[in-house]
């Protein structure tokens, strides 16, 4: 396998534009779900802390949002560059359900985009509140049409094939295809999850500093009760994925395992090990007996499929899904342990002093998105050798490219997307460093402990 010619240069470009691009819908989904409660907090407390704190994550959320916008609008071309077999045989499937997405999440965003960052002072408050309202709702329906595309490529149903190119025969199975609801479910819950690590982190980061006023602790308090009652779901609504994918994609699943050969009376699970795509074999495994067929087919003597069972050309690359799988399990272990430690410590009342907790949290700050990339170079990868699964292949869907041309044009972007991204993430970070605004009883700006006044200042010539 040359892996620097054209098709696996173009696939390794998608699969860059499209990493970078998805941490940023990730961040804006969940901080718009959060700053709508936010504002219905102060709506119907009338706290000025609920404020402060609406009026600093909509900056991190503007910035998440412009840059998911700018980072998708590339990918768009890339299908015509560098995916024109796809957009041809696929186009009446992905074109259509991408521009619902426009028509119904992406104008209903920017329709109130302007009032929610802009409109504090000229409309009022359950005005405003109802723009928070459609934005977030704007950003689920948005999540809502690009998984239902994905879930199409991997699960493919109404459809039939004329003149070599897929056509919608009944859009309702089209859209709700058998991977869709878990798909939909699992996406939209990473996004939560990935927000609440994020405020919950910085949190921690300025109690570890010091700052112990009301915007500081609440967002600390509800980053960590978002996990609390998102992990968990999360952890069930990937089982059933699970069951889903071993039904209708069970090479994947194959892979993910490690799995060459069909175990009868019951499956080991490989904790660790080195799948061999050569050899066929998993080296250095370390296994648990039984534990596969209980976790995929929640039986003590269930079958599941091993890799040799499907052509060598129709098999995914286990060596990646083996790992990203892991790093993905493992870290939504550690979030569900993370909510676990801070629902023990509020009920000891510890949940602000316990510094070891908050430097766990604040490590754990990145680890919503790394999952989520993980679990998307799982589902990903997972797919090859098809672009729409069983029904059209990676190979077919490439353009009549060079292997020059698609070089170029990914060191390009890898340039490019390390500048004006990595600014981006920059500027987050500086803001998150600097926190929400605290306001004293009487509505002005109170001191910051362990801060200086200056670093206070130059964040108010900022805004």
């Amino acid at each position: 396998m040359d892996l620097f010619d054209a098709i696996h240069l173009a696939r390794l470009q998608f699969a860059f534009t499209v990493s970078v691009h998805i941490i940023f819908p990730a961040i804006s989904i969940g901080m718009a779900s959060f700053l709508a409660v936010l504002e219905w907090r102060w709506i119907a407390t009338g706290d000025r802390a609920y404020k402060d704190m609406y009026l600093f994550w909509s900056k991190i959320f503007a910035i998440g949002f412009g840059m998911g916008v700018v980072s998708g609008v590339v990918m768009a071309y890339e299908f015509g560059t560098n995916w024109s077999g796809f957009s041809r045989v696929a186009g009446n499937i992905t074109g259509p359900l991408l521009t619902y997405e426009v028509l119904t999440a992406f104008f209903l965003e920017a329709g109130f985009l302007g009032i929610m960052l802009f409109g504090w002072e000229r409309v009022g408050p359950r005005a405003h509140f109802f723009a928070t309202l459609m934005v977030a709702i704007g950003t689920l329906i948005s999540t809502f049409w690009i998984l239902a595309s994905n879930s199409f490529m991997q699960t493919p149903q109404g459809f039939a094939i004329e003149n070599g190119r897929i056509v919608p025969v009944d859009w309702l199975k089209v859209i709700f295809n058998p991977s869709f609801p878990y798909r939909l479910a699992h996406m939209t819950i990473a996004a939560f999850i990935v927000a609440g690590f994020i405020v919950a982190a910085c949190g921690a980061w300025h109690l570890l500093r010091g700052r112990d006023d009301a915007p500081i602790k609440r967002s600390f308090s509800m980053g960590l009760w978002i996990l609390l009652l998102l992990t968990p779901i999360q952890i069930l609504v990937g089982d059933a994925h699970g069951l889903n994918t071993r039904q209708y994609q069970p090479a994947k699943i194959a892979a993910i395992e490690g799995l060459w050969e069909t175990e009868k009376g019951g499956t080991a699970l490989n904790l660790i090990g080195l799948p061999d795509m050569q050899a066929e074999t998993t080296r250095y495994e370390i296994q648990a007996p039984h534990l596969g067929s209980l976790i995929l087919t929640h039986s003590w003597t269930g079958e599941i499929r091993g890799l040799k069972e499907f052509p060598p050309r129709d098999r995914p690359y286990s060596p990646i899904l083996f790992w990203t799988f892991r790093i993905m399990a493992g870290l939504g272990m550690l979030m569900l342990l993370t909510a676990l430690l801070g629902l023990l410590l509020r009920r000891g009342g510890r949940l602000y002093h316990a510094r070891w907790f908050q430097r766990l949290v604040l490590c754990m700050g990145p680890s919503g998105l790394v999952a989520l990339l993980a679990g998307w170079i799982t589902t990903e990868v997972g797919r090859q050798p098809w672009t729409v699964y069983g029904v059209l292949r990676t190979e077919d869907s490439v353009s009549p490219i060079t292997a020059q041309q698609a070089g170029v044009s990914l060191l390009i972007f890898v340039i490019v997307y390390f500048l004006v991204f990595g600014v981006g993430v920059y500027y987050m970070l500086k803001l998150m460093k600097h926190g929400p605004a605290a306001h004293a009883a009487h509505g002005e700006p109170m001191a910051h402990p362990g801060l200086h006044n200056r670093a206070l200042d130059m964040l108010e010539e900022e805004e």
